[in-house]
């Protein structure tokens, strides 16, 4: 962890979508941003936000019964969390005599639509949720944290240009192709050796035939379906695609992109032959229509001997029976690397309570809050002294992928705002038969283009 990405020092920004884990979505910018007014109205869930926020007042309550100062509103967009993030408001009150109301989105709500919502109300929690692409989109509305104790302990802290230090890392995720360790043993696949689009061809075929031995449905739990995991696709599967076998901060692939929406086409096209290839080993009833839930259901029942998803499909020890490890979606030769990163950062509203919220994200980054994030929220953290290590099953093998230094940035966050709502059809298509390889990669390059042309 104790590795810095010094690719979150671009000018712009980046922030994880919390769509990318498992349900939650990304903070909209503000009003005045016609790609978050964009993003909000194609949003399914719009004009519903409002009355998905599930709010606790527990916290309020104990403040002034202690007659404790600060008070913050933290907007928290991961709803498979919420019973730690009150636990921890509770505990923060406890310890500091402050409050901290969490108010949580539910999963079914779009947290962007939500923001909007209440900027407009001028009714802003103290602190949000903002990807790193988002980031400029708030220019003048967050507060530097700079010189606040808790950047000393990460080099994981979302940096701008323009603004200085303004997002605090509340966990680091990783994504690549998760696998069941245990049935790669019985078929006889060491996944240090995938390395290389030839071994994965072998490995896969091995697997395939043996799916009857391995009680296995398919090789992959991989699902294309835009609307419900387009998320996944087009921004995460995708991300591969700009970051895989990469070093950190090495930022080639997403500089073409925003250069106007150009692409390396050699690279897309070897990219587009992978996809084809997971395409091919899937599960058929999971690929075109399936959803998050029962692709990650099948990767836990021990259908799947791949998952395309990240260390938050498998948050505990007893959601599964078996070893969990990483493998990089090696689509060129000597790809040995897998993402990771913050998703998502913390961020504080400079009009709203900034003391509140930086001594809020001190004590956090302190041992009280890590035991409750990491130990019980499943979460892993991003700071040098945390003394918990991960109950995540992944968490032994994205480790050993950091320490080794071999993992790339999140630079698919860095991305124009609103992409993925246009590359996730595209992997739509491929899954269906209406593309082949070439047809793929020329239609990305195309749409890509077209995106950043408007």
């Amino acid at each position: 962890m104790k590795k810095k990405l010094l690719s979150f020092l671009l000018t712009g920004a980046m922030l994880a979508s919390l769509t990318a884990c498992g349900g939650t979505a990304a903070a909209p910018a503000p009003a005045s941003s016609e790609d978050a007014a964009a993003e909000a109205a194609d949003s399914s869930d719009a004009g519903e936000a409002a009355d998905a926020a599930e709010t606790t007042d527990e916290g309020g309550e104990a403040s002034e019964a202690a007659g404790s100062g600060a008070e913050v509103r933290l907007l928290n967009g991961k709803p498979e969390i919420d019973a730690q993030m009150q636990e921890l408001a509770k505990l923060y009150n406890e310890e500091t005599g402050n409050t901290l109301i969490v108010e949580t989105i539910g999963g079914d709500t779009n947290a962007a639509d939500e923001l909007k919502k209440m900027y407009q109300a001028d009714n802003m929690p103290d602190i949000f949720v903002i990807e790193a692409n988002q980031a400029d989109t708030w220019d003048g509305m967050l507060a530097d944290l700079a010189g606040e104790a808790w950047t000393d302990k990460t080099g994981f802290e979302l940096v701008n240009a323009k603004m200085g230090t303004i997002g605090f890392p509340y966990t680091v995720e990783a994504t690549a192709l998760g696998y069941n360790a245990d049935v790669l043993k019985a078929a006889g696949v060491d996944p240090a050796s995938l390395t290389s689009p030839a071994a994965y061809a072998e490995a896969f075929k091995t697997l395939d035939d043996k799916k009857a031995e391995l009680g296995i449905t398919a090789v992959l739990g991989w699902c294309a379906e835009p609307a419900n995991l387009g998320w996944s696709s087009g921004t995460h599967v995708f991300g591969q695609y700009l970051d895989a076998g990469l070093k950190a901060d090495d930022t080639k692939y997403i500089d073409l992109l925003n250069d106007g929406g150009k692409v390396d086409e050699a690279r897309m096209k070897s990219f587009a032959e992978f996809i084809g290839m997971m395409n091919q080993y899937s599960d058929p009833d999971l690929l075109v229509d399936g959803t998050y839930d029962e692709q990650v259901a099948g990767f836990k029942d021990g259908k799947y001997a791949f998952i395309t998803q990240g260390n938050w499909c498998v948050t505990s020890p007893d959601d599964v029976s078996f070893e969990c490890g990483f493998a990089p979606y090696a689509f060129e030769d000597g790809i040995d690397t897998i993402i990771a990163g913050p998703p998502s950062y913390w961020v504080a509203y400079s009009d709203g309570n900034v003391d509140g919220a930086k001594e809020f994200f001190n004590w956090c980054a302190g041992d009280s809050a890590q035991d409750i994030l990491v130990n019980k929220a499943g979460l892993v953290s991003p700071f040098d002294d945390c003394k918990y290590e991960a109950v995540n099953p992944f968490y032994k093998s994205m480790k050993s992928y950091i320490d080794a230094g071999k993992y790339s940035g999140w630079h698919t966050m860095l991305k124009k705002d609103g992409l993925q709502n246009v590359t996730c059809q595209v992997f739509a298509d491929y899954a269906q038969g209406k593309l082949d390889a070439d047809g793929f990669a020329k239609t990305m390059a195309q749409v890509i283009q077209g995106y950043y042309a408007n």
